[in-house]
């Protein structure tokens, strides 16, 4: 036990496997120590105890057991000389403080063991190497969860979606009165951070002044009170903190109005248009309406429009973290930034598609194509070969309209037969070998014949079960886990590279001890004539990790480096 550790309570006389000693609960865990001993005995962090349990009234031993996530126990009983009154109030208070704390630390440690139990039942193979590097003492579950399964954690932090800004998040800021003509605001940090991403002038002034020079509920009391977040903000005061925020705002709305440029949309068309009017009317100008209402509409596609811009700020900072970034400011696995593509273009490129659609550049007299690019001109050798076509052959007779006779049949089989027997023949070729020779050569290269004396007739597929196989598949999964993570610390161009790479070696080391030399001897007792054959290639893979790690050790000697 530490000295810099806070002690909350300490009982003394209290029993733990037939030995006396003294029970601390402190603020991160729980420790017992024998008595005359310095050392601690048992200790359990909150973190790991899922609950405690307390013996019954009327029983002779005041006992407290506390069970962790492991289903482990450790029970300790209170045998306090005073008698059974002062050991259960002082069982009692060990319960009730254990009570205040453990809610402490079981909240975030037990939503992380059900993200990991649903992440283990839901892969069968991360649940296999878990078994085959944790169960085993290949590795710790810390590295297991840091190195290996880190790209199941990556994949539910990708798939989170993040929560968007409703429209109506300044209507769910109810004002009560304080019973002195004022008025209360009660704010949550979702409504504030809805403030700050809809607005983002509110945001800097938030970093400017708080709390340099206002605290935070002076600046949220200046921001209701202000003309920008209520009123018509016609009459602003000088003095007025969100003035600034207001021209901005008035900014950004003039630039999103310029911005809509489509030529496929003319949002004058959309009103109704009377065809008994008469011709060539045109729709009334609407006179001078009222500024506070202009205003009013004005707020109201303003904030319409920051909500929407929020969102797609949201999706492009999503986007646009694909990519690592090192220290120096260069891109790993050759990723290259990339500018988003200019908005600016898309009405040019509607253009284009359309006319695309409905202009043909052959056919146009105007086009650069025709202009630039003369007609295609044939060069012929021969002329006649491209003016005479094919002609029948000498020897028929019928025309194409009838059907051919008994007597033209049987003359075009002799003609066939006649131009058969001018082909050259295959068998007398010295090159190709008789059909016997090749009969025979099959089958001194099949098993059991001449040449494969030793070979069985069944193959290595065929004699392995399903289950010896699915071990097999799970014993390379893992070997091949562990041997990326080894391969990649090469070369070990700084100090925490060559340590992983040393933990690596070690992991390999346990591995091939604890998994592959116990499936080697259950493979020779079951299965003789398999036991060199399947766990070959492992053994080779292991063997070419072992000898790099040797040459790489070898080379550190004449340094000095150990």
């Amino acid at each position: 036990m530490t000295s810099s550790e806070d002690v909350l309570l300490q009982v003394g006389q209290v029993r733990y496997k037939k030995g006396d000693g003294t029970l601390y609960l402190m603020t991160e865990r729980l420790a017992w120590i024998l008595d005359h001993k310095d050392t601690v005995s048992v200790s359990h962090r909150y973190s790991d105890i899922k609950l405690q349990k307390i013996s019954p009234e009327g029983k002779p031993k005041i006992q407290l057991q506390v069970v962790l996530h492991d289903n482990t126990t450790s029970t300790f009983q209170f045998v306090n000389r005073e008698g059974t009154a002062a050991a259960i109030r002082e069982r009692d208070k060990v319960k009730d403080l254990l009570v205040t704390l453990l809610p402490k630390f079981k909240r975030k440690v037990n939503k992380e063991l059900e993200e990991k139990n649903r992440l283990l039942s839901e892969n069968p193979g991360l649940l296999q190497l878990y078994k085959d590097l944790v169960m085993t003492e290949v590795v710790t579950s810390e590295e297991f969860w840091s190195n290996h399964a880190k790209p199941f954690m990556n994949k539910i932090d990708s798939s989170k979606q993040q929560v968007g800004v409703t429209g109506a998040f300044l209507a769910d800021i109810k004002p009560q009165t304080d019973g002195c003509n004022g008025l209360k605001y009660n704010l949550t940090p979702d409504i504030m951070e809805s403030v700050f991403r809809t607005y983002p002038a509110v945001r800097q002034k938030h970093k400017e002044t708080v709390p340099h020079k206002l605290s935070e509920a002076q600046f949220w009391t200046k921001f209701f009170q202000s003309h920008y977040f209520h009123r018509d903000r016609i009459n602003t005061g000088s003095k007025d903190l969100f003035t600034d925020c207001a021209k901005i705002d008035d900014q950004v709305l003039s630039k999103e109005t310029e911005s809509v440029s489509d030529p496929l949309v003319d949002i004058s068309k959309f009103e109704d248009v009377n065809l008994g009017e008469g011709y060539g009317s045109l729709p009334d100008k609407p006179g001078s309406q009222n500024i506070v209402h202009q205003n009013m509409i004005k707020r109201f596609n303003q904030h319409s429009i920051m909500v929407l811009k929020a969102c797609q700020s949201q999706q492009e900072a999503l986007s646009g973290n694909d990519s690592i970034v090192t220290s120096n400011g260069a891109l790993l696995n050759g990723n290259s930034p990339q500018k988003p593509e200019e908005k600016s273009n898309e009405p040019a490129l509607k253009k284009a598609r359309i006319q695309e659609k409905i202009i043909y550049d052959d056919l146009d007299e105007k086009s650069e194509l025709l202009k630039h690019h003369s007609p295609v001109k044939l060069n012929l050798s021969r002329m006649d070969r491209y003016l005479e076509g094919p002609v029948k052959s000498d020897w028929t007779n019928t025309c194409e309209s009838e059907e051919p006779s008994g007597p033209d049949i049987a003359l075009a089989a002799c003609r066939l037969k006649e131009e058969a027997k001018s082909w050259p023949l295959h068998y007398p070729n010295p090159g190709v070998l008789p059909p016997a020779t090749a009969v025979a050569a099959l089958g001194e290269l099949t098993p059991g014949g001449a040449l494969m004396v030793h070979q069985h007739d069944e193959s290595l597929a065929q004699l392995v079960s399903p289950s010896l196989a699915k071990e097999v598949t799970g014993l390379y999964c893992t070997c091949c886990e562990l041997l990326r993570h080894f391969w990649a610390c090469f070369p070990p161009t700084s100090p925490e590279l060559q340590t992983k790479a040393e933990q690596m070696h070690n992991a390999i080391r346990r591995f091939h001890h604890a998994r592959i030399k116990p499936f080697e001897n259950k493979v020779m007792l079951d299965f003789s004539p398999l036991s060199q054959q399947l766990t070959s290639h492992l053994n080779q893979l292991l063997k070419t990790a072992y000898n790099k790690y040797e040459t790489w050790q070898s080379r550190r000697k004449p340094l000095g480096i150990r």
